[in-house]
């Protein structure tokens, strides 16, 4: 019986999202990574298999329950751990979210067993994989860092939530006037004079939303009302601010439950 063939599967992009220097998806059987450098942060979850990898010289694992964080200008390495291979997801990031003074904190303890973080990770890969979700994308990307920080120094513990309806109001404001523009968080934060983070969380607390979710819901019902007049899905995808008629089926198929081209069907 023929010996498989190792297997290299590889995807690469940069998304248009502020601290984001490129995503990077692989599969890999047998590769291994030689020592080396990069001059982002890495931050890494493994979906399949497991990696192992030396750091600061000491060995360290990446289970699939983990999110590993490889500081910048730290040689490492990787290599399978399993018979397998791993398949992985990495950011790699600048210092918008992550100061160069949390390296050392990152070099003592790169792998990090939080179950929420590691399902943001996770969430923030899907909204970077389509074009569109930006303001998903920055939000979740903010909540990431935020948490990595709180991780890396837990002794500066994090502010305690608290209400601010006035400025959720301002927000969603500003997610009415631009329903179709659409606009950026670190845009949203710099109009409103406010952290991003806390704008997030003000505008959550107060709706029971988050803004992008909020933005969404609004596109889709001025789709269901322009395809109800008779316009075609492309159309429709177009002047209610979404980035194609795929990221418009997408949202509406999640809100209404099927997609456009059925909705106009049954007018």
């Amino acid at each position: 019986m023929a010996a498989q063939r190792p297997r290299q599967e590889v995807s690469a992009w940069r998304p248009r999202i502020p601290g984001v220097v490129e995503v990077f998806h692989a599969h890999f059987t047998e590769y291994a990574y030689p020592m080396h450098v990069h001059e982002a942060w890495t931050l890494l979850i493994v979906d399949d298999g497991a990696v192992r990898y030396d750091l600061d010289r000491h060995e360290h694992g990446t289970p699939h329950d983990t999110v590993t964080l490889l500081p910048p200008h730290v040689p490492h390495n990787g290599s399978p751990a399993t018979p397998h291979g791993f398949r992985k997801r990495v950011l790699y990031l600048d210092g918008t979210h992550l100061r160069d003074d949390l390296i050392g904190a990152a070099v003592d303890q790169p792998d990090l067993r939080d179950p929420v973080l590691r399902r943001r990770v996770g969430q923030l890969h899907t909204a970077l994989a389509h074009a569109g979700d930006e303001l998903e994308a920055e939000s979740r990307l903010t909540f990431i860092g935020e948490r990595l920080r709180s991780q890396l120094r837990p002794s500066a513990g994090a502010d305690t939530p608290r209400p601010d309806p006035a400025l959720a109001r301002r927000l969603r404001e500003l997610l009415d006037e631009r329903v179709v523009e659409g606009l950026t968080l670190d845009e949203a934060a710099g109009l409103v004079h406010a952290h991003p983070a806390h704008l997030v969380r003000a505008f959550s607390s107060a709706y029971g939303i988050a803004p992008h979710q909020y933005l969404n819901s609004r596109r889709v019902d001025r789709a269901r009302r322009l395809l109800l007049d008779g316009r075609s899905p492309g159309e429709v995808a177009s002047a209610t601010g979404f980035f194609d008629q795929s990221h418009l089926t997408r949202h509406f198929r999640k809100l209404v439950g099927v997609t456009p081209g059925r909705y106009a069907k049954n007018v």
